[in-house]
């Protein structure tokens, strides 16, 4: 059963809530940090398996396991408990895991646990958080990826349980017109605070690239996605949208500018490399998560800009140069 737990101050008064899951995550606790600093926004449930890394003042947290057979019913209750107005689903994992029947059971199957409990607690608004991974990287892909593309990234199991949790939620929203669903595809996230796995690749000394090819390459700054999350939870906006900084630059553009030195591989050594690396606990990503640094899998944000009216503060360029900023002072210890 899910356990209640408050914490720091009076939990808020009843009314309509925002329900998070992925609490613990990045997207997640920095979510909360500006719900707790903002005065308009009342009641706030946070769930997770682990507390957020910071003190709860107004949220209350509920400990839920996704991957368990009665989440759906015990989240259904916690819904219907907390009055929630808007469910922000973002339990879906930033990095490859190496265990895919985890990864499987918390993004796949999970999913399906919270559709359930939001369709039984008639919740308003739900919110996915995705990725522009789910395109797939292909050369048969456009220059630019509109928000209507097949989802052809299922070829590499840390993006098929995404494209299954989006599934998931665009059948529920073709049962439930009436309930808005928004869907957001942030491209590679990078900036100065944020952790994931193309944050490490970029960190390397030496970059291992695939002889022969040199894609596009689109980033979407950290603060820039925060922005737009925060837009959809506060104004209703249905339908799936790309979240991706302004601008592209050459793999090898973006390395060179920053003082990386590439290290350009046969494809078949580099996939060995990276398969014994991920085997051996050592690779940020498996080796099915190459074609990303093969082919072209850069979205178009003109939508997010037309219709929701997000506009990125921060190119592709700045973006980078943010990121390797921050990078350039951990090296000389002047940031953590």
């Amino acid at each position: 059963m899910a356990k209640k737990k408050k914490n720091g101050a009076e939990a808020s008064g009843t009314g309509p809530s925002i329900v998070l899951t992925g609490a613990a995550s990045f997207i997640g606790s920095n979510l909360l940090k500006s719900f707790e600093e903002d005065k308009s926004i009342k009641h706030v449930v946070a769930v997770d398996v682990f507390k957020p890394p910071f003190p709860l003042k107004k949220t209350k947290f509920y400990k839920l396991d996704l991957t368990q057979p009665t989440t759906d019913a015990d989240l259904a209750q916690i819904l219907k408990d907390e009055q929630c107005d808007t469910f922000v689903h973002l339990a879906l994992l930033t990095n490859p895991s190496r265990s895919s029947s985890y990864a499987h059971e918390l993004e796949a199957v999970g999913t399906m646990y919270v559709i359930s409990a939001c369709e039984e607690a008639r919740v308003r608004k739900l919110v996915l958080g995705s990725s522009t991974l789910v395109y797939g990287a292909t050369p048969r892909n456009p220059n630019y990826l509109t928000e209507d593309m097949p989802l052809n990234g299922a070829r590499a199991r840390f993006i098929r349980d995404k494209v299954a949790a989006e599934k998931e939620f665009s059948d529920f929203a073709k049962r439930n017109p009436q309930t808005v669903v928004s869907i957001l595809r942030p491209g590679m996230v990078l900036g100065p605070t944020v952790r994931n796995f193309w944050t490490k690749y970029f960190s390397r000394p030496v970059v291992p690239t695939m002889l022969g090819y040199d894609p596009l390459i689109q980033c979407v700054h950290e603060t820039d996605v925060l922005d737009a999350y925060a837009k959809v939870i506060r104004e209703d906006h249905p339908g799936a949208w790309n979240i991706v900084g302004k601008g592209v630059m050459p793999l090898s553009t973006s390395l060179g500018l920053h003082g990386k030195v590439s290290l350009p591989l046969p494809g078949p050594l580099l996939r060995a490399a990276f398969k014994a690396g991920w085997i051996a606990g050592v690779a940020e990503m498996p080796d099915s998560m190459l074609d990303y640094l093969r082919f072209l899998w850069v979205a178009d944000g003109e939508k997010a800009e037309k219709k929701m009216g997000f506009v990125p503060k921060y190119t592709t360029r700045e973006t980078l140069q943010s990121f390797m900023g921050m990078q350039r002072l951990r090296a000389i210890h002047l940031a953590e």
